[in-house]
């Protein structure tokens, strides 16, 4: 990767090692037993991986946002669904904190959430409330110091585990509105919250839940930003998650592009490799190009970015470019593997399980082709 410098060349093979002697030989048992090793955030903390992108004042361990792409595009490589554990806890629930909270409440989650002492998650999405985020129904009323949360969450990454929820709940106002939204952390061992996993197609080890909040008390001081305006306030963080989602993406293509290559040029058939056939060699060729052009996007989406600012178009092109490419690498590995990948002991088939979700990831895509069209047309008048 020539556009990375010495040192996050240096970083890139650091965590590449790491993710393929301590997570790729384990992807496949993990996905089989739909189990998110929680043990690796102790880890990856302990390294400084966790910090990579916050300040050290913050405890973190410095860094931009091109090194937090690097971690995340390397882990998906060995494991997206790991990835996606590590994407949510630092990109989204680490930094909403880190951008909008009080010092008072960043202190107290902050330096456990960067240390892996502690696992976070984001918990915004609702069974009416996917693309339109106006449609939070989760209700926060006023209980003398205290919020009592009534209502659920849907979807939500690291659901069955986290010790540090960060929730998106109507403090006021009707559906419909954005005004009236609120960020509050509730602890994961709060009383009268219940979870329930979810089972899906792909990203297994991403151990996804249902949260049900039944009178669950939250106390007062543990407001995210402004009352009435604390979502609105964190809109940055998911604008910028669009790029570390588009780096997850590079991972997985990565890794479908690699095993597709290995495979022809091993596979056999008519007295020949598969990689003498004209139309195998096109389709890598294919395969390597839209790869190598979502890459571009996503670390030139990540070297714009800057903390507190909402990523803007390019983030929505890099995450809408580096999904779809994701998800037609992963197919056409797939179908050079033949039979073989459609077996359960090939890797591949991981692959294709795990990609299509990214395409729904912070906005689905249709979603940020809606965007960029308004961007280009903001102004016009026919």
């Amino acid at each position: 990767m020539s556009e990375l410098g010495a040192e996050q060349e240096a970083f890139r093979a650091e965590v590449a090692r790491f993710a393929a002697t301590e997570i790729a030989p384990h992807a496949s048992r993990w996905d089989a037993e739909d189990r998110y090793p929680t043990e690796l955030f102790a880890r990856l903390g302990s390294l400084g991986w966790l910090g990579v992108g916050f300040p050290e004042e913050h405890g973190g361990s410095g860094g931009g946002p091109v090194e937090r792409c690097i971690l995340i595009e390397e882990l998906a490589r060995a494991s997206a669904g790991v990835a996606l554990g590590v994407y949510v806890h630092v990109a989204l629930a680490a930094a909403a904190l880190a951008d909008v909270a009080a010092p008072a409440l960043r202190e107290r989650y902050l330096p456990r959430l960067l240390a892996g002492q502690a696992t976070g998650a984001w918990a915004y999405a609702e069974p009416d409330a996917g693309a339109d985020v106006t449609r939070v129904r989760l209700a926060a009323r006023r209980d003398g110091g205290s919020y009592l949360l009534d209502g659920s969450k849907l979807y939500i990454t690291n659901g069955t585990f986290a010790d540090v929820i960060v929730v998106v709940a109507r403090t006021s106002g009707q559906p419909g509105r954005l005004r009236g939204l609120s960020v509050l952390v509730v602890d994961g061992d709060s009383p009268r919250l219940t979870r329930r996993p979810m089972a899906k197609v792909g990203m297994h080890p991403s151990e996804l839940a249902e949260l049900h909040f039944d009178g669950c008390p939250v106390p007062g001081d543990r407001l995210v930003g402004d009352a009435e305006d604390g979502f609105r306030q964190c809109l940055s963080v998911l604008s910028r998650g669009r790029v570390y989602g588009g780096a997850l993406a590079l991972g997985l293509a990565g890794a479908a592009l690699g095993a597709a290559t290995t495979h022809v040029a091993r596979r056999e058939q008519f007295g020949a490799p598969l990689a003498a056939l004209q139309g195998v060699r096109f389709t890598l060729a294919d395969m390597a190009a839209r790869l190598r052009g979502a890459r571009a996007l996503v670390y030139g989406a990540a070297a714009t970015l800057a903390p507190g600012c909402d990523a803007g178009t390019d983030a929505s092109i890099a995450k809408l470019v580096a999904s779809e490419a994701a998800t037609w690498i992963a197919e056409r590995a797939m179908h050079l593997h033949g039979a073989h990948g459609f077996m359960l002991d090939s890797p591949v088939q991981r692959y294709y399980r795990d990609c299509k979700v990214l395409e729904y990831g912070e906005g689905a895509n249709e979603v940020q082709r809606e965007l960029i069209a308004k961007a280009l047309t903001a102004g016009f008048r026919p």
